[in-house]
C-alpha cells in the first residue's frame, strides 16, 4: 500500500490515539506551541521520530491541503471487508448501520460523510473500487481524523454487495429526489444500509433498482439538491433519532 501524509493538527492527534504505524512526524520549525507541543509529546511517548522542517517542505507534503504546521507519514489506509463491518455490529450487539456510497468522487465529501458516520455510531462505510474517491490525506483532514475509527470496505460491485446484504437481513434505503416518501415519514428500523449517490448524478440506475425504499428530502428553496455529505448526515441522524425514540 502506498504511504500517505496525514496533515492537520486534529487528524494527527486522532492518528496518535490509534495503533496505526507512524513512520515519522514533521512539524514546522519554530512552531512548537499549543497542540503542536501536545503532538510532539505524544509522539515521543510512542517512540515516533519528530523532525522540524521548513514551510516549503510541509507544503509539498500537504499537496494543497492546509497542514497547520504538522504532517505524519503513515502506511497506506487499510480497507476492511463487508464481513468485518457486520462482525463489528454483532460484537456490539447492535443492528448494523452501514453507509453505501455509490460513486462519491469528492474526497472532501467522503471525509465529511466518514466524520458524520463515526459520530453517529455507524458500523462501517462501503465504497466501490472504481469511480470513487479513495482514502487520502484530504479525506483524513476533512474527516478530522474520524477515518481512523471507521471501517471502510471497498468492493468491486455495489449492486452485488447490496444483494449479499439483503440475504443477511439488511434493508436498503436510497436517497433520491424522486423517492417514494419523505425520510421522516419512513420507519427506519432494524438492520439498515443507507445508499448515497454521486454528487451530480445521484444513485446509479442499477443500484437504485436494488434499493428496498427510496427516500426524499424536502426541497422548498430555489436550489434543487443538497450536497451529498449533507444528505447523508440528515438520513444517518434520522436513523439515530428513531432508534432513540423506542
Amino acid at each position: 500500500m502506498k504511504d500517505v501524509y496525514v496533515v492537520g493538527r486534529n487528524p494527527v492527534l486522532e492518528l496518535l490515539r490509534t495503533d496505526r504505524e507512524i513512520d515519522k512526524i514533521y512539524v514546522l520549525k519554530g512552531d512548537l506551541q499549543g497542540s503542536i507541543k501536545k503532538i510532539i509529546g505524544q509522539a515521543r511517548d510512542k517512540n515516533i521520530i519528530v523532525q522540524e522542517v521548513d514551510k516549503f517542505k510541509l507544503d509539498s507534503m500537504a499537496d494543497g491541503t492546509a497542514h497547520q504546521g504538522v504532517a505524519a507519514l503513515v502506511t497506506g489506509f487499510e480497507y476492511s471487508s463487508v464481513d468485518d463491518i457486520l462482525e463489528k455490529a454483532k460484537k456490539l450487539n447492535q443492528k448494523p448501520l452501514i453507509i453505501i456510497l455509490d460513486g462519491i468522487e469528492d474526497p472532501h465529501n467522503l471525509g465529511a460523510i466518514i466524520r458524520t458516520a463515526e459520530c453517529a455510531g455507524a458500523h462501517g462505510i462501503i465504497i466501490p473500487k472504481r469511480r470513487s474517491a479513495r482514502v487520502n490525506q484530504t479525506v483524513y483532514k476533512s474527516s478530522a481524523g474520524a477515518v481512523e475509527h471507521m471501517l471502510i470496505a471497498d468492493v468491486s460491485n455495489i449492486s452485488a454487495t447490496i444483494d449479499d446484504l439483503k440475504k443477511k437481513g439488511l434493508w436498503i434505503y436510497g436517497a433520491d429526489m424522486e423517492g417514494e416518501d419523505f425520510y421522516f415519514n419512513t420507519k427506519l428500523e432494524g438492520s439498515i444500509a443507507l445508499v448515497i449517490g454521486n454528487e451530480g448524478k445521484g444513485i446509479s440506475r442499477l443500484v437504485k433498482e436494488k434499493c428496498d425504499f427510496l427516500l426524499k428530502i424536502p426541497m422548498v428553496g430555489k436550489i434543487s439538491s443538497l450536497n451529498a455529505s449533507t444528505s447523508a448526515a440528515i438520513l444517518i441522524y434520522e436513523v439515530v433519532r428513531q432508534s432513540h425514540e423506542k
